[in-house]
């Protein structure tokens, strides 16, 4: 097994550009190969079946967000019922365009379930219609996401509370500063994290595994030359 190095919120950001850029590997590519990963820890947690079962998906309006769409769009492909949750309105989603909303068109013409949660109301009725699901997958908030969670993620992470069956956390679970391991206020608590590129350094941190539980480490398909030079 190959050893990856540790790294920062800027060493992944710079990981992701110097793909993009110099190697010609388009976002929404890395965005795919995320999101696959975590279909795969998925079905791990329930048991090793997706069909049949019923998944939530919190979807932000970032890239983690859109990695949550490539998630539910292949799990709804393995025959659950991947039901959507997006923390804000789909105009506003495609409007800021991007990978995330090339995924979210697709959701659309596949038509998954999908609701629009701008609002903090909004967000804790959503979270709360799922508290029976078999899973529930945080795509809310990603590496980037700094200071205080605001609403209407708040209240979706307050909500998820009262859910007693496994989260998949998306890179990092949504409230969790990756580079210090401490809860900006509310934050989710996962079963399971599958991170991308490379371990968070905030993960080791002390206390830091009560958030993120199980850590997995997936390859998205950034080259190794890559890697090397940013750690």
């Amino acid at each position: 097994m190959i050893e990856r190095p540790r790294m920062t919120r800027e060493q992944v950001r710079a990981v992701d550009r110097i793909a993009m850029e110099r190697y010609a590997m388009p976002g929404v590519i890395l965005m795919e190969n995320a999101g696959r990963a975590c279909v795969l820890a998925a079905v791990r947690l329930m048991g090793g079946e997706a069909a049949g079962r019923r998944v939530g998906i919190l979807c932000g309006r970032g890239n983690n967000g859109g990695d949550g769409l490539v998630v539910a769009r292949h799990l709804s492909n393995a025959g659950a019922r991947a039901d959507v949750v997006l923390l804000t309105t789909v105009d506003e989603a495609l409007e800021a365009g991007g990978d995330a909303a090339v995924n979210l068109r697709i959701v659309r013409h596949m038509a998954l379930p999908l609701r629009q949660a701008p609002t903090a109301a909004e967000a804790a009725e959503a979270v709360g219609g799922l508290l029976d699901a078999d899973l529930i997958v945080d795509a809310m908030l990603g590496t980037g996401a700094r200071g205080e969670v605001r609403e209407p993620v708040r209240s979706a992470i307050e909500a998820l509370q009262g859910y007693e069956g496994p989260v998949l956390a998306v890179d990092v679970p949504s409230g969790l500063d990756c580079d210090t391991g401490r809860p900006m206020g509310a934050c989710v608590r996962a079963r399971c994290t599958v991170t991308f590129v490379a371990r968070k350094v905030g993960f080791d941190e002390p206390g830091a595994g009560a958030w993120t539980g199980a850590v997995e480490v997936a390859d998205i398909g950034v080259p190794r030359a890559v890697l090397d030079e940013v750690a």
